[in-house]
């Protein structure tokens, strides 16, 4: 498959009560596709962080959007627009980051999460002078088929519980 440019055309979801932020790398062809994060119905996302929160896996937009901003979670990329090959992450070249100061200005976030390591590899060239460190979570690509959902569930509550049992 030929690698196209692409633009990252998602919002990002936060408010002013969004205590973490869970950054992806770029949409997939699915996600790009619907117009909605981690749309690709394999990817793990939405099954993971409804067990993580102790809530029923959303299934619309706008059930997966008020259970991120009803939990204080903010949502988004690191990358804005580079070429990529389909939907692999190893084929990303030409990275133009994704301005987190949008979300980072207007919520109290506390903590700065990636979904996986091309996430994580791309904030800490772009982003982690600027912004500080974020933790990385294993992936819930499809690709990372070595993890079980109840895996990551346990990963990921591990990692992000402390950050939103916090009042405040």
């Amino acid at each position: 498959m030929e690698k196209q440019p692409q633009l990252h055309t998602i919002a990002p979801i936060y408010d002013g009560r969004s205590k973490i932020l869970i950054l992806g790398s770029f949409p997939s062809v699915k996600s790009r596709e619907a117009a909605f994060f981690y749309a690709h119905p394999q990817n793990r996302f939405w099954r993971v962080l409804a067990a993580v929160l102790e809530e029923e896996v959303p299934q619309t937009v706008e059930e997966k959007r008020s259970l991120l901003l009803r939990r204080g979670v903010a949502l988004w990329d690191v990358i804005a627009s580079c070429e990529i090959a389909g939907s692999s992450d190893a084929s990303i070249t030409n990275v133009v980051p994704n301005d987190l100061t949008r979300i980072l200005d207007a919520a109290p976030i506390r903590r700065i999460f990636c979904n996986g390591g091309t996430a994580h590899r791309y904030y800490r060239r772009y982003d982690e002078a600027r912004f500080g460190a974020a933790e990385p979570l294993p992936s819930t690509s499809p690709a990372n088929a070595r993890s079980s959902v109840e895996a990551l569930s346990a990963h990921w509550r591990a990692a992000l519980a402390p950050w939103l049992a916090e009042e405040g």
